[in-house]
């Protein structure tokens, strides 16, 4: 699925296609992409009664503002009572990295993410949420969905054998499921 603009609309659209195509090839686990939690509750509902593990994946602690945590705690809270796990923990392509290129002006991590971009802000964001729940433990190494999206909402879902940041070049893209043309 192409959708014609990057964005939240697609959200809905998006959401669908991954527990379709997870239970059209018996996937086990999703990781969803989630900044405030909007995104994270929507995929929690849907999934709900379903045999696909969900996990959430915020920004760190102090992504916007120092200390800060952006994602909503009330949400937090249902996405957990419907089954979820919300994961907050260090991203793996914004971590050292960025402070480094505060110093130098560039980073190795930019560079992959940027590389990444290329076919989308939300298909660099679902390799890094899958390598991120891989290494908190929150998923196994083997394939499952990644929903993520531009800026807000969902618009990118992704079927990736999963692996941790210290494999990152061991992750696949198997199939890109959907992806704004325009982004």
């Amino acid at each position: 699925m192409y959708f014609a603009k990057a964005g939240e609309q697609n959200t809905q659209e998006a959401l669908r296609i991954a527990l379709e195509e997870a239970e059209k090839r018996g996937i086990r686990h999703m990781v969803v992409a989630s900044t405030w939690g909007d995104t994270g509750l929507k995929a929690a509902k849907l999934l709900q009664g379903k045999r696909i593990a969900l996990c959430v994946v915020s920004h760190n602690t102090g992504f916007s503002k120092e200390g800060e945590q952006e994602f909503d705690q009330a949400k937090r809270s249902q996405i957990e009572k419907l089954g979820g796990t919300v994961y907050t923990g260090t991203m793996v392509l914004r971590n050292l990295g960025t402070a480094i290129r505060s110093l130098q002006s560039y980073s190795q991590q930019d560079l992959v993410a940027n590389t990444l971009r290329m076919l989308g802000q939300g298909m660099k964001v679902c390799v890094e949420i899958v390598a991120m729940a891989v290494d908190a433990g929150l998923i196994p190494c083997e394939d499952v969905i990644a929903v993520a999206g531009t800026g807000r909402g969902a618009d990118t879902v992704a079927l990736i054998r999963a692996n941790s940041s210290n494999n990152f070049f061991q992750i696949k893209v198997r199939e890109i499921l959907a992806k704004p043309r325009n982004f």
